[in-house]
């Protein structure tokens, strides 16, 4: 199990922009076959943070979401013209 946690920020005004991205990015990240968990957060109290939680189930699996053509449309081309990534960290489990 591979773990990816990121966190973006909106640019002033373009938070619901951002939200619609997410949305699609979310629907297609679910189909790939190695992703167990994509979910977008958005802060309760600032409404331009947003925390991603991924889950895959191994490093290929996480290679082939960051190839896949809705990947490079919506995460690198689409959400830096309105968002800014502030942090991505992989993860794994203890044990």
């Amino acid at each position: 199990m591979v773990v990816l946690a990121v966190t973006w920020m909106a640019k002033t005004g373009r938070e619901s922009e951002v939200a619609a991205v997410f949305e699609k990015l979310t629907a297609e990240s679910r189909k790939e076959p190695g992703c167990v968990v994509y979910q977008v957060h958005k802060h309760k109290t600032d409404p331009r943070r947003f925390f991603i939680y991924e889950q895959y189930k191994d490093d290929a699996a996480i290679e082939a979401h960051r190839t896949a053509p809705h990947f490079l449309q919506y995460a690198k081309k689409d959400l830096p013209k309105i968002a800014d990534r502030v942090e991505g960290h992989l993860f794994e489990p203890l044990g």
